[in-house]
């Protein structure tokens, strides 16, 4: 990632990354001049969704404490050199793109009184997910886990495809796996065309007896991570299994189809194709995942480059966050995608359209 160089008020400062998710609140600390975190804390109790959207207070209840520890940390790496100064601030959150408005209206003034920080980006986890995985260069990212999001960028605008929930969307994502695996148990069970006695079997060691299944799935809260904890079972199976082979194979034209929605055409042949960035915990899968998507993509954007992203969504905040302090960030702004307040003017102006009809 290429950013400007640090100004004076800003080379001592430290910059701040948050990454908030389902499995809970990751907090890391590093410093405007060096790549990567120097402390990190993890709060695993989830932020709480409400009526009215992401709930700002519970969020800032982890993060003040959590960011207090860190500066206390970095102090005692520099005695003598005064406290600690957090520059500028970047959160990534799940859901931030349409139940983020409490967010972005509370957060900045908030952060503003209790750490001193006036320019922070407040940004989809896709958005982070991206910076951790391409940086700020034109390119794609599929962020794969429970759910599924394509997202890409030519540095003007952003282009997302899917990350729609279980119900409508994710295709091919863990919940998408996890239930077409439990589809072909449950055929399996039946006697119908199509099912998986390898399938069946699982089904039986992990939840039990296949009758009993629709009423352990259905009153839960937590459904799609409940399919989703099914995929690895599919995974394991496909070796020897052509239906949970097939299912990862559908999975991955579904996912390749998502990432060619959004892969930038300008100038990609010139940069020597489209990258296009697998991150998540669902490309743990390998190559029965991966394989396919290769090859879909190959098919659908032949000059599409896929790479496997190392850098996580913690890591993208932590970029958001340094490009920010430095006057450098080239990702686009956007009203919900990425929020940008820098010296307490909001900034959603510039590169702001998206292609995903949103409003």
């Amino acid at each position: 990632m290429t950013d400007g160089p640090p100004s004076a008020a800003t080379s001592e400062a430290y910059v701040l990354g948050v990454d908030s998710g389902g499995s809970g609140l990751r907090v890391a600390l590093g410093r405007v001049d060096v790549d990567g975190p120097l402390f990190t804390a993890v709060c695993a109790e989830p932020v709480r969704t409400m009526a009215g959207g992401i709930d700002a207070a519970h969020l800032l209840e982890q993060l003040l404490p959590a960011a207090a520890a860190l500066l206390e940390r970095a102090g005692g790496e520099r005695p003598g050199e005064g406290p600690a100064v957090i520059g500028s601030l970047a959160i990534g959150a799940a859901g931030m793109a349409t139940l983020g408005g409490r967010l972005r209206a509370e957060l900045p003034g908030a952060l503003a009184a209790a750490l001193g920080v006036r320019r922070m980006a407040l940004a989809a986890d896709a958005v982070t997910a991206y910076a951790g995985a391409v940086g700020q260069r034109p390119g794609a990212v599929v962020a794969g886990g429970t759910g599924l999001i394509s997202l890409g960028t030519d540095l003007t605008a952003w282009r997302r495809a899917d990350g729609w929930g279980h119900l409508l969307g994710d295709s091919g994502g863990g919940a998408w796996i996890g239930r077409a695996g439990l589809e072909a148990a449950m055929r399996a069970h039946d006697g119908r065309r199509g099912g998986s006695a390898a399938l069946l079997a699982r089904l039986h060691a992990v939840f039990g007896p296949a009758e009993g299944l629709p009423g352990l799935l259905y009153p839960r809260s937590d459904r799609p991570a409940v399919l989703a904890s099914f995929a690895p079972e599919v995974a394991a199976c496909a070796g020897a299994d052509e239906v949970a082979a097939g299912i990862l194979r559908e999975a991955g034209i579904r996912i390749a189809e998502a990432a060619a929605a959004v892969c930038p055409a300008a100038g990609a042949e010139a940069d020597g194709g489209c990258e296009v960035a697998l991150t998540g915990g669902l490309f743990r899968i390998g190559e029965p995942l991966i394989g396919p998507v290769r090859e879909e993509l190959a098919r659908l954007v032949p000059s599409a480059r896929v790479t496997t992203g190392t850098g996580d969504p913690l890591t993208g905040a932590l970029r958001i966050a340094r490009a920010l302090a430095r006057d450098g960030l080239r990702l686009p702004h956007h009203p919900t995608m990425l929020f940008v307040e820098a010296g307490g003017e909001p900034s959603g102006s510039v590169g702001a359209a998206v292609r995903d009809g949103e409003p």
